[in-house]
C-alpha cells in the first residue's frame, strides 16, 4: 500500500528544502514547490509523538462549513445588462471537497452532457492515478460522458458524493438551469473541476484525540487537491477560481500555516481568484479570551464539558513575549498542579479520583509562529465544569486565546461558561490574500448568529466580505434539490461571482492580467454598506457583496 493511504504512516509537512537526501520514493510526496509530506513509520499514533516532532508538521483536520435570493448581490442586473452578461463563460470553477454527485442534472449542458472537466477521487484507487500524483483516481469529461449514457454508470465511473456538501457547494456557484428556470446557480455557462478528498488518517486523528468515526479532512490532502486544480487550469489555459469551503480551528489564527500561506501566494497570480468561508463558530462558545494587566497576574477560566465528548483537543496561544504556566482541575477539584513551558515535554496526567487522562504540551517556541502554544488534549474527560488557571512566571500582564474543536469534531454540550464570539474566523479563512466570506441572512439583512467573526488572532480585517448564506437553493444527491445555509455556502456563492469577473477580465480580454487579489479588492470596493455601521468591521467585514455596484464603480473611474 501507498505510505500516504497508509496508517502506518504517519504524514508529517516539512519545508521541501529540508528533505533529507535518502529520503526519495514514496517516502516523500510533493505539496508545493515550499513544502512537501514526508512518510514515517509508526507502530501506533500516540499524542506523546507530537512533543517529540514539532506541532506544526502535523497537517491540521477540516470539516465542511455549510449544513437566495440572487438579486441582492447584484448577478441579476449584470446578467441581464447585454453588454456583460457574465455567466463563467470560459472560466474553470474547482472545488475540493466531499466530491460530486456528476449524475446529477445541474452539472449537465442542455444536450445532457457533463460540465464537469475532471474528477479526481482520492477515495477510489482502481481507476488512472492523475499525472503527477501518487493516489486516487482521474475521470475526464470523455470517460464521464461515457456513463452518463451508459446503463450502468457507476461501473465506469465509480465516484458518488455521500454527504452531500461537495454537490451543494459545486450547484451553488456553477449549477446549470433546471427546465422550468427555477433553479440556477451563479456562473451557469463556466466549466466544473472536482476533488474528492479522502478522509484523514486515523493515525492523525489519534495524534489529536479526534474519534474516529469523525467526518473530516487533512489539510495536505486539501493542498494536493489545490495542486491538481491549478495544473489542470494550465494545462486548459483557462482563469481558475477555487472554493474552500471547509475550515478548522487549529492553528494559530494568523494565516501562518501552510495551507493559509499557500492561497495567499496562488490569489496573487493572473486567473486564480480564491474564495473561502470564515466558518461557523461565532455562536458555539468555543472560544475564550482574556487579557490580565493588573496584580494578581493569573486569569481563572472554566470549561464546560458534555458526556458524550470523550476525546478533544484544546489550544491555547498567548501573545509574545509573554510566558505562561497552565494548572488544570477536574470537576471534584483534583489538580495537574502548575505547567511550566519547555520545548519538547508531553506531559501526561492520570487522575485519581476518575477515569479522565490528560496530555499536556506546553510549548515554549511554536516553529511556525515562534509564539508559545498550550496544547491539551483530554481522553475520557469527566462531564461537568473544568477549572484552569493561566498565571505569567515573570508576573506581568499577558493575554492568549483559547480555541475548542470546530464543526461536528464536539458537541455543543461543551463550551466555555464565558466564551468570546470574535476572533472565530477559521483557517484558511485567516490568510492574508484570499477573499474571506461570512454569511448574512438575505431575506433579513442580518448576519447568521453562527457566522464567525474576526478579526485574526494578529489583528488583520477578516471577513472579507458578506454573501448570501441563509437556506441557499442547492442540488443534492440523487438528481433533487434543497438548501443549504452556513458560510460555506456563501463562499460558493462569492466563488460565482469571482467567476463572473474574470470571465469579464481574461476571458473577454479587458484586463488580461487581472489576479485573484485584484477581484478581492474590486469586491470590496463595490461591497454595499450600511450608513448606521462602521466599516471595515469585524463581523461584516466590508459590506455585502455586490458585483453590480464592482461595475458601476469601474465605469466612474
Amino acid at each position: 500500500m501507498l505510505k500516504i493511504l497508509d496508517n502506518d504512516y504517519y504524514d508529517l509537512i516539512i519545508n521541501t528544502i529540508s528533505v533529507p537526501s535518502y529520503d526519495t520514493g514514496d517516502n516523500i510526496t510533493l505539496l508545493t514547490e515550499r513544502s512537501s509530506l514526508l512518510h514515517i513509520p509508526t507502530a501506533e499514533a500516540e499524542p506523546c509523538d507530537l512533543g517529540v516532532r514539532p506541532y506544526s508538521t502535523f497537517p491540521s483536520l477540516y470539516t465542511p462549513e455549510s449544513t437566495i435570493s440572487i438579486e441582492k448581490s447584484g448577478i441579476g442586473t449584470v446578467q441581464r445588462n447585454p453588454f456583460l452578461n457574465l455567466n463563467g463563460q470560459g472560466v474553470l470553477m474547482g472545488f475540493v471537497d466531499t466530491g460530486i454527485d456528476y449524475l446529477h442534472n445541474a452539472f449537465r449542458n442542455a444536450d445532457g452532457t457533463t460540465r464537469i472537466v475532471s474528477i479526481w477521487d482520492q477515495t477510489v484507487q482502481t481507476g488512472t492515478i492523475p499525472e503527477g500524483f501518487t493516489f486516487g483516481s482521474e475521470y475526464n469529461s470523455e470517460t464521464i460522458n461515457l456513463a452518463l449514457s451508459s446503463e450502468d454508470p457507476l461501473s465506469i465511473v465509480p465516484t458518488v458524493d455521500t454527504n452531500g456538501h461537495g454537490t451543494a457547494m459545486a450547484s451553488i456557484a456553477a449549477g446549470s438551469y433546471t427546465a422550468d428556470q427555477t433553479f440556477t446557480g451563479i456562473v451557469p455557462s463556466s466549466q466544473i473541476i472536482i476533488v474528492k478528498l479522502k478522509e484523514a488518517k486515523n493515525n492523525l486523528k489519534n495524534i489529536f484525540l479526534i474519534p474516529e468515526d469523525a467526518y473530516c479532512f487533512q489539510e495536505s490532502d486539501i493542498i494536493l487537491g489545490i495542486r491538481y486544480l491549478l495544473l489542470t487550469a494550465q494545462k486548459l489555459s483557462l482563469p481558475l477560481v477555487i472554493c474552500i469551503a471547509l475550515g478548522t480551528s487549529q492553528g494559530s489564527h494568523d494565516g501562518k500555516g501552510v495551507l493559509s500561506s499557500y492561497l495567499t501566494y496562488l490569489v496573487q497570480l493572473p486567473g486564480v481568484g480564491i474564495s473561502v468561508s470564515a466558518g461557523n463558530e461565532g455562536n458555539k462558545q468555543r472560544h475564550y479570551f482574556n487579557s490580565t494587566s493588573v496584580i494578581p497576574f493569573y486569569n481563572d477560566f472554566e470549561l464546560r464539558i458534555g458526556e458524550d465528548d470523550k476525546e478533544f483537543w484544546m489550544e491555547i496561544w498567548p501573545y509574545a513575549p509573554e510566558r505562561i504556566s497552565i494548572d488544570i482541575s477536574t470537576p471534584n477539584r483534583e489538580s495537574t498542579q502548575r505547567i511550566y513551558p519547555s520545548i519538547a515535554d508531553c506531559r501526561r496526567f492520570n487522575f485519581i479520583f476518575t477515569q479522565s487522562v490528560v496530555w499536556v504540551n506546553n510549548i515554549i517556541f511554536e516553529e511556525e509562529t515562534g509564539d508559545q502554544l498550550i496544547l491539551i488534549r483530554f481522553l475520557n474527560p469527566q462531564p461537568g465544569v473544568w477549572y484552569f488557571r493561566a498565571q505569567s512566571l515573570e508576573d506581568e500582564p499577558f493575554s492568549f486565546h483559547c480555541w475548542l474543536p470546530n464543526g461536528n469534531l464536539i458537541s455543543d454540550n461543551t463550551f466555555f461558561l464565558v466564551p468570546n464570539p470574535d476572533t472565530t474566523i477559521t483557517s484558511p479563512g485567516n490568510g492574508v490574500s484570499q477573499l474571506t466570506v461570512t454569511a448574512y441572512n438575505q431575506f433579513t439583512d442580518s448576519i447568521l448568529p453562527e457566522s464567525s467573526r474576526g478579526y485574526t488572532r494578529t489583528g488583520l480585517v477578516k471577513p472579507d466580505i458578506a454573501a448570501p448564506g441563509y437556506q441557499i437553493p442547492c442540488a443534492v444527491p440523487g438528481n433533487q434539490y434543497g438548501t443549504a445555509t452556513g458560510t460555506g455556502a456563501a463562499s460558493a456563492h462569492s466563488a460565482g461571482i469571482i467567476a463572473m469577473v474574470l470571465e469579464w477580465g481574461i476571458t473577454r480580454r479587458n484586463y488580461t492580467t487581472l489576479t485573484g487579489y485584484d477581484v478581492n479588492r474590486l469586491l470590496i470596493r463595490g461591497a454595499q454598506r450600511s450608513t448606521s455601521d462602521v466599516y471595515p468591521n469585524n463581523v461584516w467585514g466590508y459590506g455585502t457583496i455586490n458585483v453590480n455596484n464592482l461595475f458601476e464603480r469601474l465605469t466612474n473611474l
